[in-house]
């Protein structure tokens, strides 16, 4: 078997592109690739039967446009996957509950509720004025004394 190599022998350096003159000086050709012998068999591509299969496809179309919408598939197992759904579950049973006892409050527990924080808010007055108390300077909290104790015995004097 005889071959012989034709690069481009009909053609001038000019009329062959820029971009395939680069490729074809840098690599070599096969031997098969100008030969006139029809007894030499070409090598095909083979066919990959799961990338030719209509299902693979499918899935590669389907995975591409969730890539394109940021919905990337998530790779958790099966185990946290039901976790995370119960404890999911779980939340949302506890707001309902909790929105249902907001719901049936009797009077008697929205007057409680009121008391209570009426209470709270006295609380920290009391505790707003202690704070005030300790931070006022000696001095002052001498003539409050004072003033009581003077107070004291005025009532004192008036009674007797």
């Amino acid at each position: 078997y005889t071959c012989v190599f034709v690069f481009f022998s009909g053609l001038d350096q000019t009329d062959i592109p820029e971009g395939l003159s680069r490729a074809r000086s840098i690599m070599a050709e096969p031997d098969y690739m100008d030969c006139d012998s029809d007894e030499i068999v070409k090598p095909k591509k083979l066919l990959n039967p799961v990338k030719s299969s209509r299902n693979h496809q499918d899935l590669h179309r389907e995975l591409l446009m969730n890539q394109k919408r940021g919905l990337a598939p998530q790779n958790k197992p099966e185990l946290q996957k039901v976790m995370e759904n119960r404890k999911r579950e779980q939340v949302l049973k506890a707001q309902k509950e909790e929105q249902e006892a907001h719901k049936k409050r009797s009077d008697l527990e929205i007057e409680l509720m009121k008391r209570r924080e009426t209470l709270e808010q006295l609380e920290l007055e009391q505790h707003k004025n202690e704070e005030e108390q300790e931070n006022t300077p000696e001095f002052v909290k001498m003539k409050s004394n004072l003033r009581r104790t003077k107070q004291e015995v005025d009532e004192q004097e008036r009674a007797t």
